[in-house]
């Protein structure tokens, strides 16, 4: 288990990112979702990350239900403020957000203080908890402003009083990260595809600054929304079709992972957790057989040599921090 920041709350190195039990482009039941979290159990995943964002709600009650037998101090549980769910009756479902459930509320973004209180009031009684031990501030790209002078103190606040153990935010840009690190008190940022076998933006500024400053950072998109997952025609990166170029970079790493007798999974997950300022890989599964598959490439050790071939060949730059051919690390 690592911890986070200055804080006492501990993650494990491999993490369970709950947006795939809230339907994330297709349904799965009840049956499936709990098969899920108990695989990632098994494997020593004690880390859950979920948001109201994730099926409007649904993967904040699913997860809580499917950990409500778990002992509570046994496992760290996240979630995220910025976007509150008001109760719509317009009918038709969510997918133009991504998720396949009920259109039943819409989201409204808000990071004032009150937005913030009312949105993690929400997801407690939702995941049926008393407390969280980390809350982000989701995406707040465009609202930047409320975030860093309402929302920011707010966390801080909810953390003085004992409310949350650690505050961080969660994005898919390294640049405003950065300003978290720099600027804030945070204990940890979520980084989310772009610090990856294909995207290393976060290494000029971002894991720099979290190392300097103590912060821990959480890595999730290690497999750019599939593509470095299975590398084929069709393949998507940032959640759209990959663009040629970067199908083609995909398939040279993958060839070279045969070659070198690994795997591109196992790859991107050991260059994810190698830099020294990185907490937890969280991944995003939706079914026990992902979860077991994460796992083994996670502790699966990748050759020396493909990493200096990597170096060697331009496909990844020379700063950036490879793990040693060493005995394979454990999930937790």
């Amino acid at each position: 288990m690592n911890r986070l920041g200055r804080s006492g709350v501990e993650v494990s190195a491999l993490s369970f990112g709950a947006a795939g039990i809230g339907n994330l482009y297709a349904e799965i039941g009840e049956e499936q979702v709990r098969a899920t979290v108990e695989a990632a159990w098994t494997v020593g995943m004690r880390y859950f990350d979920t948001a109201p964002h994730y099926g409007l709600g649904l993967s904040e009650r699913r997860l809580g239900s499917a950990l409500r037998a778990r002992p509570r101090p046994a496992y760290t549980i996240s979630t995220k403020v910025g976007r509150l769910l008001e109760p719509t009756d317009g009918g038709g479902d969510d997918l133009a957000n991504g998720f396949a459930v009920p259109a039943t509320h819409r989201r409204v973004w808000d990071f004032s203080a009150d937005g913030v209180r009312r949105s993690l009031d929400a997801s407690l009684e939702r995941l049926g908890l008393d407390r969280v031990d980390v809350v982000y501030l989701h995406d707040p790209d465009d609202h930047a402003e409320q975030a860093f002078h309402e929302g920011y103190p707010a966390l801080e606040k909810l953390r003085s009083e004992g409310v949350v153990g650690a505050i961080g935010a969660g994005m898919n840009q390294a640049e405003m990260l950065t300003r978290f690190v720099r600027d804030t008190d945070v204990d940890v940022v979520l980084c989310a595809g772009r610090y990856t076998l294909l995207d290393q933006r976060a290494l000029a500024e971002l894991l720099p600054a979290a190392q300097e400053r103590g912060t821990s950072v959480i890595i999730g998109g290690a497999f750019n929304s599939g593509l470095l997952a299975d590398p084929k025609p069709g393949a998507t990166y940032n959640y759209a079709q990959a663009p040629a170029d970067l199908l083609d970079r995909a398939l040279r790493l993958k060839s070279l992972a045969d070659r070198h007798g690994t795997t591109l999974r196992a790859a991107a997950l050991a260059f994810c957790a190698a830099h020294p300022a990185v907490a937890s890989v969280l991944v995003g599964v939706r079914s026990a057989a992902e979860v077991r598959d994460c796992a083994d490439q996670f502790t699966a050790t990748v050759p020396a040599a493909f990493w200096q071939e990597l170096r060697d060949t331009g496909l990844l730059p020379a700063e950036a921090p490879v793990p040693a051919e060493k005995p394979s690390q454990e999930p937790s």
